[in-house]
């Protein structure tokens, strides 16, 4: 389906303000539009698959930021081919230039006194790998990891100082691993020691599990700001 043809704003809704940056919350400032586009920063979701990955946005709010971001030509509705031939709603290649904002977003608010844990979606924990990379900490690394994240094939692959998160299988990974966000977060982010981590419920791990535990070491978390 074709993208919409862009409309005005609606001006009880502006800030009239002259900044860009200011201009950019006029687009994307309303309550859950940004992380609706988070969700989409993957690859093309159904209504659905978005709903169940915000679980606190209420239906009819989802529909309202999905129709507003395609006006503004941030979001895109189209129909899969057969035999899938269902809708799904993607990113614009406008819309995808926000990556680099939601990284810069995160690095600066992980550092937050007053961020608490919580759940994260597939697309949520997948992004900050990008987010938290390191590359100085990855010299001489090469890692390619399968990951099924709450059902859903993911992978990381660490090369030459870079790192790739997506979803999606690979061939031939180093390691396979089958655990919920919240288990990778744990490991990954909040210090878990990984033997273990190995024994909770629900997780499988083949191949070679060390890579695993080296993760952290190129994700680093950055000190907190210190209000005192």
């Amino acid at each position: 389906m074709a993208m919409m043809t862009p409309r005005p704003l609606d001006k009880n809704k502006q800030y009239d303000d002259g900044c860009a940056a200011a201009h950019a919350m006029d687009l994307i400032g309303e309550r859950w539009a940004l992380l609706v586009v988070r969700e989409l920063m993957l690859g093309p979701k159904r209504f659905s698959d978005i709903k169940r990955d915000l679980p606190g946005i209420s239906a009819n709010v989802l529909t309202q930021r999905l129709e507003e971001l395609e006006r503004l030509g941030i979001v895109i509705r189209r129909q899969l081919p057969r035999p899938a031939a269902f809708q799904v709603y993607d990113l614009t290649e406008w819309g995808r230039e926000l990556d680099p904002v939601f990284q810069t977003l995160g690095r600066w608010a992980v550092r937050s006194p007053f961020k608490g844990p919580g759940p994260m979606s597939v697309n949520s924990l997948m992004m900050s790998f990008a987010t938290m990379f390191d590359p100085s900490l990855a010299k001489g690394v090469t890692a390619r990891i399968a990951l099924t994240l709450e059902g859903e094939p993911c992978h990381v692959i660490i090369v030459r100082q870079a790192i790739i998160a997506a979803r999606g299988t690979i061939p031939e990974p180093d390691v396979e691993v089958t655990a919920s966000t919240e288990d990778i977060a744990e490991l990954v982010y909040n210090g878990a020691c990984l033997p273990d981590w190995l024994k909770r419920p629900g997780i499988t791990v083949s191949g070679n599990p060390q890579i695993l535990a080296h993760l952290p070491d190129f994700l680093p978390m950055p000190t907190p700001v210190n209000l005192g």
